[in-house]
């Protein structure tokens, strides 16, 4: 004790403290905080929906569906590695819904450029999808890389942001290679003659 007080005294100056100000955090502000980002969270979710509605209309349709399982994965995940959901990792989790709806944005784009090449229906849709195909995997992996960089040299709620960006960039690309795909396919197979303007391109031939 005696030399821990020397060490303590060593170098003191014999002055005297004047508190200036005192603020108290309650638990009550990290509620408030969770609960806004879960709102911010909600409105950027159904602005999404809306835009992909607008601007891509059935596509964008069966869009909104893949990513409503992309929410229903993410969120399984998470309570299967019974993870908590702080304010990191709402925020990763809001920024890779942006990343599954970017990956169907490339997609229908490249349908459409095939589309207007002449291309009918179900050859567009199978050259859209392997067009886009290696640049949502080239994006996805950098971003992965980044991930995994954040995961090894940060500590905790980075670590938390990594993990749910993390699952959020792998269930966007299933969702979005596979879902996606599945539900387009199948809107061609029930509407064939109507199938090229759904991405409003009129095509007289349909396969």
């Amino acid at each position: 004790a005696r030399h821990l007080a020397i060490q303590l005294k060593h170098g003191a100056l014999d002055v005297s403290l004047e508190v200036e100000s005192l603020s108290n955090v309650g638990a009550i502000l990290g509620q408030e905080s969770v609960e806004r980002s879960l709102r911010a969270g909600i409105v950027g979710l159904a602005l999404v929906v809306l835009y992909m509605l607008a601007f891509y209309r059935l596509p964008g349709f069966l869009a909104d569906v893949a990513l409503g399982v992309y929410v229903v994965i993410v969120l399984a995940l998470l309570a299967w590695l019974r993870a908590t959901l702080t304010l990191p990792g709402i925020a990763g989790f809001i920024l890779s819904i942006g990343l599954a709806v970017d990956a169907n944005v490339l997609i229908f784009e490249r349908i459409k450029d095939e589309l207007r090449s002449g291309k009918r229906i179900r050859a567009a849709v199978r050259s859209g999808f392997q067009r886009a195909f290696v640049a949502i995997l080239d994006a996805n992996l950098t971003s992965l890389i980044t991930v995994a960089a954040l995961y090894y040299f940060g500590t905790g709620a980075v670590r938390g942001f990594a993990v749910t960006l993390g699952l959020g960039i792998v269930a966007s690309m299933f969702t979005a290679i596979v879902v996606t795909r599945w539900l387009l396919d199948l809107a061609v197979e029930l509407r064939p003659n109507k199938a090229a303007t759904y991405f409003g391109i009129k095509e007289a031939a349909s396969w």
